[in-house]
């Protein structure tokens, strides 16, 4: 291979990784209060909305068991065609009252670009909420406390240093 070509093949690959690979992401620490309901524990789903209002990824599941996500109707339709792998980041459904304090990933690139995160809600026998809580991804408001309109009294994130 001649120098030119050598060089010539090393600036695209460069190009390349600048552009294409490593997106930066930022961590942050999510909150979410519970109000007081009587019933079983919620299934809560944190995902990414695209400035078209469409999902775009799942964050965060709190619920393990498959069989109840179907009571969240708008995401698992989503979920389904997409076929997302969900075993990394699922865990314990949250009950009445409680809390519970998860970590997820958004990329840096998403913030300020019309984008926002939906809280998703369901209870067994109880009343469905696509959006019981959403979070405009701006700085400023990934800073503040969202208020939940169901199950979910508030949502706080903090950003991990």
């Amino acid at each position: 291979m001649n120098t030119s070509l050598k060089l010539l093949t090393l600036l695209l690959f460069t190009v390349f990784i600048s552009t294409n690979s490593f997106a930066q992401s930022s961590k942050y620490k999510c909150l979410v209060q519970m109000n007081s309901y009587e019933g079983e524990e919620a299934y809560v789903v944190i995902s990414l909305i695209n400035p078209q209002g469409a999902y775009e990824k799942t964050l965060y599941v709190l619920g393990p068991d498959k069989q109840w996500y179907k009571t969240l109707k708008d995401w698992h339709k989503f979920q389904t065609k997409s076929k997302e792998k969900l075993s990394a980041i699922t865990g314990a459904s949250v009950s009445g009252g409680d809390r519970a304090m998860k970590t997820i990933e958004i990329e840096d690139s998403k913030i300020d670009k019309g984008y926002k995160l939906r809280f998703e809600s369901a209870v067994e026998d109880q009343k469905y909420h696509t959006t019981d809580a959403e979070i405009p991804l701006t700085t400023t408001a990934l800073a503040e406390r969202a208020v939940g309109n169901g199950y979910i009294r508030f949502v706080k994130l903090s950003k991990v240093q």
